[in-house]
């Protein structure tokens, strides 16, 4: 494991740590102070709270790690859901939770849904239904993410066409039109592709 999935790996548990701290004592308000910081620094970084930080995004990992290791199968992603409505529909559905909370001074548990929701699908589907075409979160950190000043990046010149790294892309970041590039705003910035690619052709820049 190299130094930078070390690091990563601290900080996604601690993140999660954290969350769970925040969700058993009846904080996890809180956790949104986290999230609109990273909105911010994503116009700088890319989406390094999907990748690094997001609890929803380290516990699916686990789950597809364990479906990999007793070779349990992910259904097809439903052509119907890959469609805009849903996601800005359950991002629709994010915002006006929040105002209803604002307004109403009731603390709706939007985001233990969100994380029952996405666990819970990654465990029948891959995690690209999550994280390209329902996550609110990743919605919204779409924006800014397309415009960060550094990312993940395939040079040209040492990528061999392999397609490694589009096949363990989680989040469908990856497209194969006349060479591999990566889509910034769709990007999570967890560094799958990077540890498998062969020639070491992928780099954050």
């Amino acid at each position: 494991m190299s130094r930078i999935r070390k690091l990563q790996t601290v900080t996604e548990l601690t993140a999660l740590v954290l969350f769970t701290v925040l969700l058993i004592t009846g904080r996890i308000q809180e956790w949104m102070g986290i999230f609109l910081g990273s909105v911010v620094l994503t116009l700088f970084f890319g989406r390094f709270y999907c990748g690094w930080i997001c609890p929803i995004n380290t516990v699916m990992r686990l789950v597809t790690g364990i479906k990999a290791r007793f070779k349990l199968r992910s259904f097809a992603v439903p052509e119907a859901l890959k469609k805009p409505v849903f996601r800005y529909g359950m991002l629709a559905a994010f915002i006006l939770a929040f105002v209803l909370t604002m307004v109403s001074g009731k603390r709706l548990p939007v985001l233990p849904i969100l994380f029952a929701a996405g666990v819970l699908l990654t465990v029948f589907f891959p995690e690209v239904l999550w994280h390209r075409y329902l996550c609110p979160i990743g919605t919204i950190l779409r924006l800014p993410g397309a415009k960060a000043k550094r990312q993940l990046r395939i040079d040209p010149e040492i990528c061999s066409d392999c397609g490694i790294c589009q096949t363990v892309c989680p989040g469908g970041a990856i497209t194969a039109n006349g060479g591999y590039s990566i889509n910034k705003s769709l990007c999570l910035n967890g560094r799958d592709c990077a540890d498998q690619s062969p020639n070491q052709a992928i780099r954050y820049r």
